[in-house]
Formats: C-alpha cells, structure tokens, sequence
C-alpha cells in the first residue's frame, strides 16, 4: 500500500490525527484516519517474598477521561513535550513519576502496537524489579493518582471480576508470560 497524499486534521501538544488517502496493490484507492501518539513505556514493578510486601504488584489508578472512569493499571506514559532519552530512560521515569519506586533491574519484555487499524503509537513493556521506595513525582493531571501493592492472586482476582481492565496492562502481563515462558 502507498500514501498518495496525508494532511493533519487536529494536532494538539499530546496527539495528531492525520487523514491519508492511500493506493492499494490492486489499484483501489482509499482513505485512513490515523491517530499518531508519541511511545509509551509501561512498567510492571513485581514484589517477591524476599521484598517485603510479598509477592505481588504495585499498581496505580486514576480516573481516564475517554471511559469516563477511574482504571486499575500499571504505571506508563510517554515523555513531556521537548523531553526525550532511551525507552529504559522512560520506564524509570514514569515508574517513579507514578509510584516513587526506583528499579534495580529493569528487564525489556517486548512491545505492542496498541491499536494497529487506527494507531501508529507503540507500548514498550519493561519488568521492574528490586524495587526500593522514593517519593512520587506527579503531573498536574495526576493528581488523584492512587498507588496500590496487590498480591498476585488479588491481581488474578481483578482481572477476572472486571476490576482491571486496561488493555495494554493486559498485553504486558501476557509478554511478561511469553518471557517467562508461561
């Protein structure tokens, strides 16, 4: 498939919809929308017994304006306007913008395409481990962000009941699975 031509139809500091009109192989012609976000990393912060907490997750929520409601999720985000640095750079950050926590190790998992038939954006998933605490660094849209230690079996329990229910959470504990070996 080729683009032929593209024009953005709404920009804002955060996000960019551009309307492409494209030349399929076979000749057709036809038009996408696509949503452009910058990456994203999300962090997965895992507790073991020898942690102290036990084994288990930290967890943020906050209320997401496009559901209208508040998600259990792990912490992720992309960098501010003007900042840049490496994908590790960003799962640091946003682990300790989020939840104060500092990483010892931190493990790539392996990425996802969050909404391919409409989104060119990318989430990074990294494992956090050897977890100390600090104190959190919020952004202003932050502010009602509420940071939670589940065990793993309370986390199983959320998923299942609908509690938790934020796709690119679920996609990380999948390639956490598949790098597991699970």
């Amino acid at each position: 498939m080729e683009q032929v031509e593209t024009r953005v139809v709404y920009a804002n500091p955060w996000i960019s919809v551009r309307e492409d009109l494209v030349r399929r192989e076979d000749g057709t012609t036809g038009v996408y929308g696509v949503v452009d976000k910058p990456d994203f990393c999300i962090v997965l912060p895992r507790t073991t017994a020898a942690d102290g907490p036990g084994e288990g997750w930290w967890l943020v929520e906050q209320y997401r304006y496009p559901v209208g409601a508040r998600r259990w999720e792990f912490p992720q985000g992309t960098w501010p306007a003007g900042a840049s640095g490496s994908l590790e750079d960003l799962a640091r950050a946003e682990l300790a913008e989020e939840t104060g926590l500092r990483a010892a190790r931190l493990t790539p998992l392996g990425s996802v395409d969050l909404a391919a038939g409409m989104a060119s954006q990318r989430g990074h998933a990294w494992l956090a481990e050897g977890l100390t605490p600090g104190e959190q660094q919020l952004e202003e849209s932050e502010a009602d962000l509420i940071t939670r230690w589940v065990s793993r079996d309370e986390l199983a329990a959320m998923i299942s009941d609908g509690r938790l229910v934020d796709a690119m959470t679920l996609a990380a504990l999948t390639l956490l699975a598949a790098h597991e070996g699970r």
